[in-house]
C-alpha cells in the first residue's frame, strides 16, 4: 500500500472504463442536482405534500412524449388564462362574457376541467357556464348566485367537472344524445358524439357569464384547466404532483444520503479500526467486542423499530445509518493497521517515543487512504437503498420527495396493478443509476489497491 501514490491512483483509474463510466454518470447526477437547486423554485420542494399546490395539474396524467410514439393520441393538460372578453348591458343588466376557445383533436377524453376564478363584485352577481360544441350544440353546465354583499368584496371559487349540479344539469339535456348518459362523468358527456360515447374532435367554446343588476363586478383572475392525461416530461402521480419535480428533488436528496452517510461511516470505521489494531491487547480486544455486538444487531428491523418509536425524520434516519453503518470498515482497518504497525519505520518511530496519536495520523492513516475512498464509494449506494427501502415501508420522512417516498406512494395507490408505470420505473432507475455511478468508481478503486482483483 506505501508504495501506490495518489498520482499512480489518478493514473489507474482513468485508465479504468468502469471508472470513467462512474464519474460520468456522478458528473451527471451532481449537475443535475446543482440544476435543480439554482432553478427550481424551493416552494416547489416545500410545498411537495401540500394537495392545494398542486390543483392545477392533472391527475395521473401519462408523460407527454408517449404521444410521439402511441398510435392513441392523450389528451394534453392544458390551462387557458386569456379569455376573450365581451360586455352588453341594458338599462338594469350588465352582460359580461368570458370565452375560452379549446381545440380538441385526441382520441380519449380529458380527465376533468375546472374553472378558476376571481371576482370582485358587491349584490348578487349571477354567473352561468356553457360549452358550444363543434357539432353547434351549446350544453348549459351551471346557473350560481354569488353570496350577497352590500360592499364590494372579492371572492375566489373553483368550478369542477366532478360537482354534483353539473351532473344534473346535464341530464336533464339527455335527450340531445342517442345514448345513455346517466353513468358517464361529465367530461365524458361534453366531449362526446352525440350517436356514440366516442370523443368529439374539433374547437370547443366554454362561456362564463357574469350577470349583474347596475353595479359593475369585474373578474380579476379567470382560468380554465382542462385536466388531460397526458402532461410534463414525466407524469402526474394521483395526488396530482409532477413527477419531474420529485425526480429532480430526489437526486440532491440522495446523494446528501449517501455521502454523508458513507464519509462519516467510513471515517468513524476508520479511527476505530485503527486505534483498535494500533493499541492491541486489552484494548484491542474490548474495542473489536463492541464491534462485534453492533455487528450483529439486525440493521433494518432495529432501523424501522426507531424510525417508528423515535421519529422519521430524514436527519434521524441518516443518524441512525451512521451508526450501523461503521462497523465493516472497522475490522478492516484494524487488521490493516495490525499489519502497517510491524513495519520497520512504524517500530522505529516508537522507539524514538513518538505519540500514539502522531503515529497513527502521520505513518498509517495516510495508507488506508485509498481504501477509504473506495469503502466511501461503494458505502454511498447501500445508504440509498436502505432509505429507499425505509420510505417504501412509510417509515421514511414524507416531508421530503426522496425516490423511496415516491415509490411508497405509487404502492400505497396501487400503480403497479392500475398500470402507472410512470409512477414507478423512474425512480426505480434513478436509485439503480446513483447506485451504479457510485459501484463502478468503487470497484475502479478497489482493483487499484488490490492488484489481484484485476483481471
Amino acid at each position: 500500500m506505501s508504495s501506490i501514490t495518489p498520482q499512480d491512483i489518478k493514473k489507474e483509474f482513468f485508465k479504468s472504463k468502469m471508472g470513467i463510466a462512474g464519474i460520468a454518470i456522478l458528473t451527471i447526477l451532481i449537475s443535475t442536482s446543482i440544476i435543480t437547486i439554482t432553478t427550481i423554485p424551493v416552494e416547489t420542494f416545500q410545498e411537495w405534500n401540500n394537495p392545494e399546490s398542486w390543483i392545477t395539474y392533472p391527475k395521473t396524467a401519462i408523460p407527454i412524449w408517449v404521444n410521439f410514439f402511441s398510435l392513441e393520441k392523450f389528451p394534453e393538460h392544458k390551462i387557458l388564462n386569456e379569455p376573450k372578453i365581451e360586455k352588453a348591458s341594458n338599462s338594469e343588466i350588465n352582460l359580461s362574457t368570458y370565452q375560452f376557445g379549446l381545440n380538441f383533436d385526441y382520441d380519449q377524453f380529458p380527465n376533468d376541467f375546472i374553472y378558476s376564478y376571481s371576482l370582485e363584485y358587491s349584490n348578487s352577481p349571477l354567473i352561468q357556464m356553457s360549452v358550444i360544441r363543434p357539432d353547434g350544440i351549446k350544453l348549459d353546465l351551471i346557473s350560481t348566485s354569488l353570496p350577497y354583499s352590500d360592499v364590494k368584496v372579492i371572492h375566489e371559487d373553483r368550478i369542477f367537472s366532478t360537482d354534483a349540479i353539473i351532473k344534473k344539469k346535464l341530464i336533464l339535456q339527455s335527450e340531445i344524445f342517442d345514448f345513455e348518459i346517466k353513468d358517464l362523468s361529465t367530461e365524458n358527456i361534453i366531449f362526446s358524439e352525440r350517436k356514440s360515447n366516442e370523443p368529439l374532435k374539433g374547437d370547443y367554446l366554454f362561456l362564463v357569464n357574469l350577470y349583474e343588476i347596475e353595479n359593475e363586478s369585474k373578474i380579476i383572475e379567470s382560468n380554465l384547466i382542462i385536466g388531460g392525461k397526458a402532461f410534463g416530461i414525466m407524469g402526474t402521480d394521483e395526488l396530482r404532483r409532477d413527477l419531474a419535480m420529485g425526480l429532480l428533488w430526489g437526486t440532491p436528496l440522495a446523494l446528501f444520503i449517501g455521502l454523508v452517510v458513507s464519509i462519516a461511516s467510513v471515517i468513524m470505521g476508520l479511527m476505530y479500526g485503527v486505534y483498535a489494531g494500533f493499541k492491541g491487547k486489552k484494548t484491542d480486544e474490548t474495542m473489536m467486542r463492541f464491534n462485534d455486538v453492533i455487528y450483529a444487531l439486525p440493521a433494518l428491523p432495529f432501523l424501522i423499530i426507531l424510525s417508528v418509536t423515535i421519529s422519521n425524520s430524514i436527519f434521524v434516519m441518516v443518524g441512525f445509518l451512521m451508526i450501523f453503518g461503521w462497523v465493516g470498515i472497522a475490522k478492516v482497518a484494524r487488521s490493516m493497521s495490525l499489519q502497517i504497525k510491524t513495519k520497520g519505520y512504524v517500530e522505529a518511530a516508537t522507539m524514538m517515543g513518538q505519540r500514539d496519536s502522531k503515529m497513527i495520523l502521520k505513518h498509517i492513516l495516510p495508507q488506508l487512504l485509498p481504501y477509504a475512498f473506495a469503502s466511501v464509494a461503494i458505502s454511498v449506494p447501500a445508504a440509498i437503498t436502505t432509505e429507499a427501502g425505509l420510505s417504501f415501508l412509510g417509515l421514511g420522512d414524507p416531508s421530503f420527495p426522496t425516490w423511496g417516498q415516491i415509490l411508497h406512494d405509487a404502492n400505497t395507490f396501487g400503480a403497479a396493478a392500475r398500470g402507472l408505470w410512470w409512477w414507478i420505473v423512474p425512480p426505480g432507475i434513478m436509485i439503480a443509476i446513483t447506485g451504479l455511478a457510485f459501484v463502478f468508481i468503487g470497484n475502479a478503486l478497489d482493483s487499484i489497491i488490490n492488484p489481484k482483483l484485476k483481471r
